[in-house]
Parts: structure tokens; C-alpha cells; sequence
């Protein structure tokens, strides 16, 4: 008799930390509920520190939690650190980077030439790097260096509340013959997964809504009340979608009305860390840099670096005045405009 061999995909998950935990919860849930689709075993690469006197993979590996940056919530014991790279990766068919952007590069080189040939990429990296002769996605940066397919996944997903399973929906956006197999991978009954085909436009969102935050953050800061926020979110959203559509003919209108659109834009004005700082530099009249230390803990605010790399990418073109909101913010940001030209100029 014949016997027949089922090549099951093998899932691998490149960061963990508050997003990427989040993230190993559902993978780690679905690759046992689709067992005839993915091995069952899910390697996720933790940068090795050292949290209350205990190597971080020992806590995680013994206690199936990540407790310096997803505290109290429990995986599946699928799971498997290790501080190895290459050993998290290997025979990977299936690579999920939730890692800071800056390290994307550094993970690839070391990657480069050591993936399994038929493997897929699906990029959960919020924001993109834009200089003044281009703008560079994610996504295309990892394809490029390993030679993958890669998709894109965000919405308005907040990571402690995934992880306690409030419903939320997310987009990804991949190339058809890979949507099934990453709906699998990420749908469940609290996070929600729209698949479409524009993983530039999915990318694009989730870089420029952090510009419009900045812009609601110095609104809250002036005491404008909600109709003047509801005003700066309409305006960025038309401006995220002439900058998607003016420089990447292939983002789709309908793509702004998904998750990783208007509903990530309203939870980043409402709540998120680039509104919390704009509203403190309002109020306290401390610089970004001194607040950044202050309430993110020495991490870099993402919506004034990009308010800044689109006003670089825009000036030299003749294109500043077509995005009044974008240029504002970085004009209050770095030439001391008034704050106030958040509602006067835009």
C-alpha cells in the first residue's frame, strides 16, 4: 500500500514582545484547532533578558505566560520560546514578524539564505520608512532580503485587549492564494480577520493614521471638544487616502473603510500613545524628546518621525500645500508653529 505524506505548515513567530505575546496566544489556539493545516508545535524567537532574576524563555516555557510584557494572560503550552533566531526559524514555512521596526533588517540579514524556499511572510509591523526619494513598506523590505511572499496584517487592535479577548477586527491584506491559509492562522470568534488584496494600502493606514493621532492629541491638548476632533480624523482620513492613492496607484478606496483604516485611526485619536504625548506637549509645553522619556519610557513617538519623513518625501515635489493636516503637524512639531493652526491652517 501507498502511503501518503501531509507536508503540515510550520508557524514561526519573530518577536514577543507586548503585540507579538498577544499575537502567540491566537496563532498558538489555531494551529491546534487546524491540525490537517499546521504542525502544532509554534516557535516563537524572544529576545533573551533577564526579568525578576530568570532568563525570559525559561519564565515563558515553564509558565506558558510572557510576564514582563504580557502579564496574566496564559498561552497554550504549543508554544516554544527560544532565544535562537535560526533555531526559532528553522524549517519554517510560515514567519510572523511582530518585532520594532528598527530590527527589521538586522533579523533578515541574519535569515537571508537559511528559509525554507517555499515559505510565506505575513508582516504585522505598524508603520513604513519613508525617505525623500521613496517610500519603503515592511513588507516589501522583507521580500526583498528573503525572497518571500509577504502579507500584511492591522486594524485597530489594541494588544492588551486582544489578549483579553474583546472583540476587535483586523484586515490583512495578501495575495489570494495565501488568504486561507492566514485566516486560519488568525481568525477567531473576538479578533475578527477581513482578508483583501491591497496589503499596500493595509501598510500605508497603519503608518500615516500615527500623524493624524498627533493632530488629535493637540486638539485635546487646546480643549477643542469632539466635533473638532471628528474634524481632524475626516480630514486624515481623506489625507491617508490622496497619499496612498497619489503615490501608490494600487491602494483601493475600499481599504480605508476596513480595520486597518478608519476604525485604527479612530482607536489611535481616541486612545493611543502618539494623541497621549501631542495633548502632555500641549499642556506641560515640554519638548517631544523630554515627554517621550517621560511617558514612553525613552521610546520614539511615531506619528512626529512621520510627520516629519512625509513633509521630506512631500517638499521636494512641490506637494505640501495638497496635505494641510500632515503639514501642520510637523510644522507645529519642528518650526514652532502655534498649536493652534491645528484647526486655523488645515
Amino acid at each position: 500500500m501507498l502511503s501518503t505524506t501531509i507536508n503540515k505548515e510550520r508557524v514561526s513567530i519573530i518577536g514577543s514582545g507586548n503585540w507579538g505575546s498577544a499575537v502567540g496566544k491566537i496563532i498558538g489556539q489555531n494551529v491546534l484547532k487546524h491540525k490537517d493545516v499546521f504542525d502544532t508545535e509554534v516557535r516563537q524567537w524572544v529576545f533573551e533578558e533577564t526579568f525578576q532574576g530568570e532568563k525570559l524563555t525559561t519564565l515563558i516555557n515553564r509558565d506558558h505566560e510572557n510576564p514582563k510584557y504580557l502579564p496574566g494572560i496564559k498561552f497554550t503550552d504549543n508554544i516554544k520560546a527560544t532565544p535562537d533566531l535560526l533555531e526559532a526559524c528553522r524549517d519554517a514555512t510560515v514567519l510572523v514578524f511582530v518585532l520594532p521596526h528598527q530590527f527589521v533588517r538586522e533579523v533578515c540579514e541574519d535569515l537571508a539564505g537559511k528559509i525554507s524556499p517555499n515559505a510565506r511572510a505575513i508582516s504585522l509591523i505598524k508603520g513604513l520608512e519613508i525617505k525623500p526619494d521613496q517610500v519603503v513598506l515592511f513588507s516589501e523590505e522583507i521580500a526583498k532580503r528573503l525572497g518571500l511572499r509577504v502579507a500584511a496584517l492591522s486594524g485597530a487592535n489594541i494588544a492588551d485587549e486582544v489578549a483579553q479577548e474583546k472583540f476587535c477586527e483586523t484586515t490583512i491584506g495578501c495575495t489570494s492564494e495565501d488568504g486561507d491559509l492566514f485566516f486560519k492562522l488568525f481568525n477567531t470568534p473576538y479578533f475578527r480577520v477581513n482578508v483583501i488584496q491591497d496589503a499596500v494600502g493595509v501598510q500605508l493606514c497603519g503608518a500615516l493614521k500615527n500623524v493624524v493621532a498627533v493632530g488629535a492629541g493637540f486638539s485635546d491638548g487646546l480643549g477643542y471638544g469632539s466635533n473638532t476632533k471628528a474634524a481632524i480624523i475626516r480630514r486624515g482620513l481623506l489625507e491617508m487616502r490622496k497619499f496612498g492613492q497619489t503615490f501608490f496607484g494600487t491602494v483601493e478606496n475600499e481599504t480605508f473603510f476596513e480595520s486597518c483604516g478608519v476604525a485604527d485611526l479612530i482607536t489611535t485619536c481616541a486612545g493611543g500613545r502618539n494623541r497621549r504625548v501631542a495633548e502632555a506637549f500641549v499642556k506641560t509645553g515640554k519638548p517631544i524628546d523630554v515627554l517621550e522619556q517621560e511617558l514612553l519610557h525613552g521610546q520614539k513617538l511615531q506619528g512626529t518621525l512621520t510627520a516629519k519623513e512625509v513633509h521630506d518625501f512631500l517638499a521636494p515635489r512641490g506637494l505640501v500645500n495638497e496635505f494641510p493636516l500632515f503639514e501642520t503637524v510637523y510644522r507645529i512639531c519642528y518650526e514652532n508653529a502655534p498649536i493652534e493652526s491645528i484647526v486655523r491652517d488645515i
